[in-house]
């Protein structure tokens, strides 16, 4: 066949997946007026992903999954704005890391508010202001992200779903590498470009913003002066990119929590976050961990917060694999509790092991 041939073939497709999208997005309005009438949540994490699966199930190639679940994942975007457009906060302003988690994992369909710091988000969830916020909680190069920590301490947010997304930083700047004075990022990014830094810039002084777009900000407003950024901030605010993935570790992934006022049902493959403080006495600790070794569940991820109000004391945060609500988990969350000054469940969710 001719490319002409070809591309009418093309066409006529198209024409046919128009009529199928719209016949499915009538559909959604009547799913979306049944949810109203009943006060069902409009995103239903634990629906997400049996959709997304099965995406990936029915897929008999040649286009790959991470394509055919990007295209569902818009789908369902659309979907939203057509049941009710939902409010979804991140660390802004256009163009962070967050931003762009946000919207591979929401869709272009939702409304986004960008939020000046972290625990910003965690108060307009609280206080419903937004449907959902999305933090970064990870990185596999640089460690926990301490301002979203302390936020779990201190607010009553649960965490309903997760996203994974690999991370580039760039450096951008509007003048030469030997004209930079200042370079402007979050301190977790100076972390994971470490020793890039030190052996680029011995004299140049590294200030730390709340976000890597706000640096990005900066940067394009004052002369002898960068930002370490992603590539969509160097396009928003009209910066040079100098250096490209600059990253001391080229597997580099963050991982984002979304945040609401309620956590997940459960979808078969789940986690679990639990905050939990113990006395300041020997083998306190190892006492609440052998318990989940005890019950044969894998934990992810531990780490640590200080007590602010009590020195010497600590929050410790636990990711396991498992929902609340599975029998097991059930019988080790309540022994775990009485070795506990205080245990809280921050919320059992689909797990993600895809990357955005």
């Amino acid at each position: 066949m001719s490319l002409e041939e070809l591309r009418k073939k093309i066409d006529v497709i198209d024409e046919k997946l128009v009529e199928l999208i719209n016949e499915r997005a009538q559909i959604v309005v009547e799913v979306g007026q049944l949810k109203q009438a009943t006060a069902s949540p409009v995103y239903v994490p634990h629906r997400e992903k049996a959709v997304l699966d099965r995406i990936a199930e029915l897929n008999r190639g040649p286009l790959p999954d991470k394509t055919l679940q990007a295209i569902w994942r818009e789908l369902m975007s659309g979907s939203f704005f057509l049941e009710r457009p939902l409010r979804i906060g991140y660390l802004g302003p256009r163009g962070s890391f967050s931003h762009n988690a946000a919207i591979l994992k929401f869709g272009q369909s939702v409304d986004y508010e960008a939020l000046a710091d972290i625990r910003g988000i965690f108060e307009e969830v609280s206080k419903g202001r937004s449907d959902f916020g999305i933090v970064p909680i990870e990185n596999s190069a640089g460690g926990g992200v301490r301002e979203s920590l302390d936020a779990f301490i201190e607010t009553d947010v649960m965490v309903c779903a997760e996203a994974n997304m690999a991370i580039h930083h760039n450096l951008l700047a509007n003048c030469s590498m030997s004209e930079i004075m200042r370079i402007y990022s979050q301190p977790e990014v100076f972390a994971q470009c470490r020793n890039w830094l030190a052996a680029t810039f011995k004299d140049a002084e590294t200030v730390p913003m709340a976000s890597s777009s706000r640096a990005a900000q900066l940067a394009s407003q004052e002369p002898g002066s960068a930002a370490i950024a992603s590539a969509i901030a160097a396009e928003i605010y009209g910066l040079k990119i100098l250096c490209q993935d600059i990253e001391d570790i080229s597997n580099n992934i963050t991982r984002f929590l979304v945040i609401s006022k309620k956590d997940a049902e459960p979808s078969g493959d789940d986690k679990t976050i639990i905050l939990f403080s113990t006395a300041h006495k020997t083998g306190a600790l190892v006492d609440v961990l052998s318990i989940f070794k005890e019950y044969d569940i894998n934990m992810t991820n531990i780490g640590s917060r200080p007590n602010k109000k009590r020195e010497w004391e600590y929050y410790f945060f636990v990711d396991f694999l498992g929902h609340k609500e599975d029998g097991h988990v059930k019988k080790a969350l309540a022994e775990a509790k009485e070795h506990c000054l205080q245990l809280s469940v921050l919320g059992s969710f689909p797990r993600s092991v895809t990357i955005l």
